[in-house]
């Protein structure tokens, strides 16, 4: 299953290409011209497009403001030391290890060292 995703302006293209490449339906904020909106109206453009955001911005990641079970999931990669190649790594094992069916609906966060995976109660 191919999974609609919406790849923030904080993470390079290709991390976007990558997930093209490998069968899902990507779009970016920066291809959308949607560089530099407010997260509420990004997110709102994310909602209703039905896609799921990856991105490196952790007010994602508040389960508060965005509780799992009540979209289509967030991906946040979180790196020590931000870095193209560091991102596009985090891209590659989430790829690699997390299956499609794990993110609808969650937050899960990707680290070089796990995927965590916060679902809905």
């Amino acid at each position: 299953m191919a999974l609609r995703v919406k790849v923030d302006e904080d993470l390079p293209a290709d991390v976007a290409n990558l997930f093209r490449d490998s069968g899902h339906d990507a779009q970016s904020v920066v291809e959308q011209t949607l560089s530099g909106v407010a997260d509420p109206v990004l997110w709102k453009h994310v909602q209703e497009e039905r896609r799921c955001l990856v991105t490196a911005d952790k007010g994602f990641a508040n389960e508060r403001s965005y509780p799992p079970g009540t979209h289509g999931g967030i991906v946040l990669f979180r790196l020590p030391r931000e870095s193209r190649s560091g991102y596009v790594r985090l891209a590659e094992m989430f790829l690699e290890r997390a299956g499609v069916e794990t993110v609808l609906g969650s937050i899960t966060v990707v680290t070089p060292d796990s995927i965590r995976v916060r679902r809905g109660a």
